[in-house]
């Protein structure tokens, strides 16, 4: 029986996945390449808006998607997250509140599955659909424990609220001071 209720859930969410259709641009900051590709993945939808998380300095993201034709109406550049779990935990609420229901989710290839696990926790937990577009490179995927660990802080976040962030943050600081 359980088995049948997991097998269900996720045909579901399969066929959710299908027909729902995206309402935004949600990219992960980090990477140059990352908006580059991202403006010219808006100028072929040009209805949506983007979010961009904590990436490039706001007067190089602006340049780059005006050189590309985008309005600054459709951008919302975003510098509240340090890391790829708060990329999403700073920003799912407020696309939430826009309405927004499934999102284009834009990064690296090789940073795509941590990315997609962190993203399908946090914001389907606020019903928010992932859609992937990887950007290709040269570049081998991260190690698979970056993905479990961040899996772990996604679901610590939608049972508790925070993402360990905190924590991490601390324990580098001692790590740094301790060999100072």
């Amino acid at each position: 029986m359980p088995t049948l209720a997991l097998s269900l859930i996720y045909g579901y969410n399969q066929v959710e996945n299908y027909f729902v259709q995206p309402k935004a641009i949600f990219v992960l900051g980090g990477a140059e390449e990352r908006e580059l590709f991202a403006a010219k993945f808006a100028q072929t939808h040009p209805r949506l808006p983007i979010w961009v998380s904590s990436g490039s300095p706001q007067w190089y993201a602006q340049r780059v998607f005006t050189k590309a034709g985008i309005k600054a109406t459709r951008i919302h550049l975003d510098y509240q997250a340090e890391d790829t779990v708060t990329n999403f935990t700073t920003l799912v609420d407020k696309l939430k509140a826009e309405g927004i229901d499934c999102v284009y989710l834009i990064t690296s290839d090789d940073h795509m599955r941590r990315a997609r696990v962190i993203g399908e926790i946090v914001f389907g937990s606020r019903g928010i659909v992932v859609k992937p577009v990887q950007i290709p490179t040269e570049r081998s995927p991260e190690p698979i424990d970056k993905t479990i660990r961040d899996g772990a802080r996604a679901i610590l976040w939608v049972t508790t609220g925070y993402t360990g962030a905190t924590l991490r943050s601390s324990i580098k600081k001692e790590s740094e001071e301790g060999t100072r």
